[in-house]
């Protein structure tokens, strides 16, 4: 009579069948998340090497003791949304003279040695074009006060409201915080993103200034 081999325990039918489907994914999503890549960049309609941002602009964000200086924007572009401070910049204004004087306007500090960490292009359906320079300081002068402006909001980086901030945000503002440096391409319909790209300094393709 012939030997029966025991069947093959469920647990461990599961624990393989398991195994093999990490190894599919970890081969096909990248395929995948490619393919959707270039695909979304080719439906891009907008000419970024030409590209032209009409309104530049400035934002600031202060980094201290683990926790960074947002604001509850109270008018203009974006009222209502948490954002850090900042604002268009005037004819004769370098990014840096701008990004100073609209937090002493906003929130009553001035930022001390202010170090530019990257841009934003923002090619807007309802608005003009936006071409922004992102700044960080941990060293700043005043109190931040209340303005008609803006609201002072002092955040822990770990609770930074994503959901009541620009859609973008999410995509870049944690790596800078980290201390990297970046060019972000984005494609809005009102406030929805239609299309992005982000570039690292650690990319080969850099192109921040």
């Amino acid at each position: 009579m012939g030997r029966i081999e025991p069947p093959i325990s469920p647990f461990i039918l599961a624990f393989v069948l398991a195994c093999v489907l990490a190894c599919v994914l970890a081969f096909v999503l990248p395929i995948f998340e490619g393919t959707t890549r270039k695909l979304c960049m080719e439906a891009c309609r907008v000419d970024w090497e030409n590209w032209q941002g009409e309104m530049p602009a400035t934002l600031m964000f202060v980094v201290q003791n683990g926790q960074v200086l947002l604001i509850e924007k109270l008018r203009g572009i974006g009222m209502g949304k948490i954002n850090g401070p900042g604002g268009k910049i005037d004819p004769g204004e370098t990014p840096e003279q701008c990004v100073v004087r609209e937090c002493q306007e906003e929130l009553h500090i001035t930022p001390l040695n202010p170090v530019k960490m990257g841009e934003l292009w923002f090619a807007m359906s309802d608005i003009p074009d936006i071409h922004c320079h992102v700044f960080m300081a941990t060293e700043f002068e005043g109190v931040p006060t209340s303005t008609d402006e803006a609201n002072p909001l002092w955040t822990d980086l770990d609770k930074i409201p994503y959901d009541q901030m620009w859609e973008d945000d999410q995509h870049w503002l944690p790596e800078m915080l980290a201390g990297k440096k970046f060019l972000g391409k984005f494609l809005f319909e009102g406030e929805h993103i239609q299309w992005r790209e982000m570039t690292w300094e650690t990319d080969s393709q850099w192109l921040f200034i």
